[in-house]
């Protein structure tokens, strides 16, 4: 099991409890996620499914290589969070 945790940025626009989610893959722990939290998904993922710009994922404190498919392994915890930008 891989614990998935979002920052309280993202708490305050959608419901996404941390939860322990089951997957081999950053893409299946956070697909189980969206599940528990439907509104997530379009905060997280752009339409193609990628990870949006402005968003970050870490695994077990590393950040992720892959954001188009997801596909780096699950870890033990997958931190997502909300990249901050401007000028």
């Amino acid at each position: 099991m891989t614990r998935v945790e979002f920052t309280p940025n993202l708490r305050r626009h959608v419901s996404c409890e941390p939860c322990d989610a089951a997957g081999a893959t950053v893409r299946e722990a956070l697909e189980e996620a969206f599940r528990r939290n439907p509104g997530l998904r379009e905060f997280v993922l752009d339409e193609q499914g990628a990870l949006r710009k402005h968003m970050n994922v870490f695994v077990d404190g590393e950040m992720v290589r892959d954001r188009e498919r997801l596909g780096d392994p699950a870890g033990r915890e997958i931190y997502v969070i909300q990249a901050l930008s401007g000028g």
